[in-house]
């Protein structure tokens, strides 16, 4: 499977699992069903004849469903549902509305019924024929989204219900009905006709997932929405360190030397950082940043390598795994005090620059302005063999800083193999000589994950050969709008720079973060790109400020035994969330009805 279709079938999750429990706070959800209850009391018993005495009632009914709805959700919260990893209590509230919202539904169409027929009578039938509809609506959402056991899970269904069914004891006279075995018989039957018809709804969905992945597809969603609602990454990442295996994984490092003091480090990991969220390696770049610039007070660059979906970690133990081994390579003496100065070469859509410090040429790739998206592993090995044929060593970057419409993987790997070769060779046609090397980060706490900016922020690495400057730009975010980076390129010859390349890290940690076509913004989407290009003019201008002589070390490392959650997975993963809510879909447009229409059936004959 290509990139494309995972990246695809990713986007399709994200968007739909981001869209789920969007919401409103505690108190209007209270409002919601307040104003629910009362007008719904109203409602469904001014049909009864238009009176004083009947709105009165009506009032007093939903005072009656109002407050013991408040109280079952409190009471659940408290217990049933207490240690439940989704279901608070405005959760629960939540529930009860939309529930609610179906009792009064089949209540109102009742008013409707009876106020054409004449038939007073059958205000009871639609009173419990509403019961059960709101009864299967609370067992379906706990049944398949909570962590509770069955027991709990089935007292948290039926006790709003089932309270409100027994305030009939009371209001049930007044309107001159009054509660028989026939009736109790019905609501025994829609228990047991709720619980058979969300057994089987789970039953079937189930199938999906365990016929694609051995795994019920009701507690993989149950795990995706622990994430989603509560950040709750364990329950995903369980999933995705069984799914996963382990691999040898290769770490390239470019440090900077002042002296004995670290300055600026490059790192290239040859990981993906995803799938999406806080989940997997989503936010490694932004974790090794903070991990080295903590522990060596340097500046620290994590862009893109050329990997893709096949590289992401399973899991956050993994992530430390990669990170405690990085820390132990980038403590190396240097080595080299020689770089040649950045250089750049263009074939068709695709443009390499490449600057060699010491026997390390540093290669940075991209379409732009055309769609730059993810490189395979195929291509670096390329460069690093076209690099030990002219005996020198390669660390390639995915630039991954354009996205503008489709993306041609095909003809992008044949220009850029081209450029990369072209770049080789004119780097090594220049003259190496002593350089200096400035550096600075900036967070801008404005941009944030929403806005498509990582907690990594803005980090840029200037270097200066003879009376050429050139700067390194990286932005911790996925991709930028077209156009971006030449604007940027441009705003920094404004400050006496010759060249440059800006890159993104390709964090995930802002896929599935805001509701969209995409599900995360590109960089300069939603972020003011004037106030994004002052920062990094600002950052640029730090490091011209502190520029100076510097060594270069270069090193490729092995980390061993990593596990990781390949693209197969994440592609199986992703089609079998995407084929249940199919599933799901088809059995609710067949189940549902026609446990209703059974209900209403026996309903009728009964009563």
């Amino acid at each position: 499977m290509t990139n494309d279709s995972t990246d695809e079938y990713i986007d399709k999750v994200v968007k739909r699992y981001s869209k789920l429990f969007g919401l409103p706070s505690q108190r209007k959800i209270t409002l919601f069903i307040g104003v629910l209850s009362l007008h719904g009391g109203i409602l469904s018993i001014l049909p009864l004849g238009l009176s004083y005495e009947n709105f009165a009632l009506g009032l007093g009914f939903g005072g009656i469903f109002f407050f013991l709805t408040l109280l079952s959700d409190f009471l659940i919260s408290r217990s049933s549902m207490k240690r439940d990893l989704i279901f608070n209590l405005r959760r629960c509230s939540a529930l009860s509305f939309f529930s609610s919202l179906v009792w009064f539904g089949v209540l109102l169409l009742g008013g409707l019924t009876i106020t054409l027929l004449g038939v007073p009578e059958l205000w009871i039938r639609f009173f419990f024929l509403g019961f059960s509809g709101a009864l299967i609506l609370r067992l379906l959402v706990l049944s398949v989204t909570s962590f509770a056991g069955f027991g709990d899970t089935l007292f948290s269904s039926l006790l709003q219900p089932a309270l409100v069914a027994l305030s009939l004891f009371f209001i049930g006279p007044t309107i001159g009905y009054n509660l028989d075995g026939q009736l109790l018989f019905f609501v025994l039957t829609s228990v047991s006709v709720a619980l058979l018809t969300v057994f089987a709804f789970k039953y079937f969905m189930d199938r999906v997932g365990k016929g694609t992945l051995g795994i019920a597809s009701s507690v993989l969603f149950k795990a995706f929405l622990a994430n989603w609602t509560e950040d709750l990454i364990a329950p995903l990442e369980t999933f995705f360190e069984k799914l996963g295996n382990d691999q040898d994984i290769k770490v390239s490092l470019l440090t900077f030397r002042a002296g004995k003091r670290i300055k600026a480090v490059i790192i290239v990991p040859a990981l993906h950082p995803g799938p999406f969220k806080n989940l997997g390696s989503s936010l490694l770049p932004s974790l090794i940043q903070k991990t080295l610039e903590d522990k060596f007070n340097c500046v620290v660059s994590v862009p893109h390598g050329l990997v893709g979906h096949e590289l992401d970690l399973s899991s956050q133990f993994q992530n430390q795994k990669v990170v405690k081994s990085i820390v132990n390579f980038v403590d190396f003496p240097s080595s080299h005090s020689e770089a040649t100065p950045f250089v750049r070469i263009g074939k068709e859509d695709a443009k390499a620059s490449c600057q060699i410090f010491g026997d390390c040429a540093l290669l940075t790739l991209t379409t732009a302005p055309k769609t730059m998206e993810d490189l395979p592993q195929e291509l670096n090995s390329f460069i690093v063999g076209e690099a030990e044929k002219r005996g020198i060593s390669s660390l390639a970057i995915d630039a991954h800083n354009s996205m503008d419409g489709p993306f041609d993987l095909d003809n992008a790997v044949t220009s850029l193999s081209e450029a990369a070769v072209d770049g080789l060779e004119k780097a090594l046609d220049q003259n190496s000589s002593s350089f200096k090397v400035g550096a600075a980060t900036v967070v801008p706490h404005e941009f944030t994950v929403q806005d498509g900016m990582g907690p990594g922020g803005i980090s840029v690495i200037v270097t200066e050969v003879g009376k050429q400057k050139a700067a390194y730009v990286t932005i911790d975010g996925n991709n930028m709008v077209s156009g971006l980076r030449e604007k940027i390129l441009s705003a920094l010859k404004e400050l006496g720079l010759v060249d440059g390349e800006v890159l993104t890290t390709d964090t995930h940690s802002v896929c599935g973060m805001i509701r969209s076509r995409r599900g995360y913004n590109l960089v300069g989407e939603a972020i003011d790109q004037t106030k994004l290009i002052s920062y990094i003019k600002q950052a640029t201008k730090n490091a011209l400020d502190n520029i100076e002589p510097v060594e270069v070390s270069w090193r490729t490392e092995t980390i061993p035994d990593i596990r990781v959650i390949g693209e197969q997975q994440i592609s199986e993963i992703t089609i079998m969330a995407d084929k249940t809510t199919q599933r799901a879909r088809r059995l609710a447009i067949s189940l549902f009805p026609l446990a209703a229409f059974f209900l209403t059936l026996l309903l009728l004959f009964l009563i």
